[in-house]
């Protein structure tokens, strides 16, 4: 079995961005392996220690995408390749570009994140899927594999979840609750440095063109409730997380 994971580098949600000439500066910006990616490859690693086989990461990005892909490397990850492409590329590019390499690896499935923290998207997993002809799982908090030709997997909803049933190979993305991703050891961080880091200097073309960009401020939403009876402000305090904050 061979079990893939497909990551990006995102700035740190902590960072404070800039924008220069109508672009986002990350000059100075800490960059990260997205969460969302992070869930996925813990899971990939899981996955191989139950079943056996190796695990590999796929990234296309510029140089300084290596930094994650050593992070996944250190987690526990086999081997990795590396896409290197400059510049901006638009989720189904992007898919296009991956699906020939991962085709080329025949994988028994693969993981990537639910929704891409820098274009805030979740367009890549299933573009992949089409791109490579295979099913698509999106939002998955649960997955068990059926010997080599099967899994089912648990797909999250707005209002519940979904128990199903796919054939391999499949693309799977990831959400919140499929896992707790394991902290790199230093051992592993010493071992990443010598798991192979294949790279493949790529033209590749984006169908969209960023024209600009802008930071989004913004503002808290104050709402003061009459303190004078209580239990009217209960109540009222309960409507609004349910119907407006949406966290009950």
């Amino acid at each position: 079995m061979k079990f893939v994971a497909v990551i990006r580098q995102v700035p740190d949600g902590e960072s404070r961005l800039k924008i220069e000439g109508g672009k986002v500066d990350l000059g100075g910006v800490t960059m990260i392996l997205d969460q969302m990616d992070e869930w996925a490859v813990e899971e990939v690693i899981r996955l191989q220690e139950k079943h056996g086989g190796e695990s590999v990461v796929v990234a296309l990005g510029p140089e300084r995408f290596e930094e994650a892909i050593r992070t996944a490397l250190a987690m526990g990850i086999d081997r990795a390749i590396h896409l290197v492409a400059e510049g901006y590329t638009d989720p189904i590019t992007q898919a296009q570009a991956l699906a020939e390499v991962i085709r080329a690896e025949a994988p028994t499935l693969v993981f990537t994140g639910g929704q891409q923290a820098d274009w805030d998207a979740q367009a890549l997993g299933p573009a992949l899927a089409e791109a490579l002809g295979w099913p698509v799982v999106s939002w998955t908090t649960m997955i068990e594999l059926e010997g080599q030709t099967h899994a089912k997997a648990r797909h999250d909803l707005d209002e519940g979840a979904e128990l199903v049933r796919v054939p391999l190979p499949a693309v799977f993305t990831s959400q919140q609750g499929l896992n707790e991703p394991r902290y790199p050891t230093l051992p592993g961080i010493m071992k990443a440095k010598r798991k192979e880091l294949k790279k493949l200097p790529m033209s590749v073309g984006s169908k969209v063109e960023i024209l600009e960009q802008t930071i989004q401020e913004k503002s808290r939403l104050n709402k003061m409730l009459d303190g004078k009876d209580p239990v009217a402000a209960a109540h009222e305090l309960i409507r609004l997380l349910h119907e407006e904050a949406k966290v009950i």
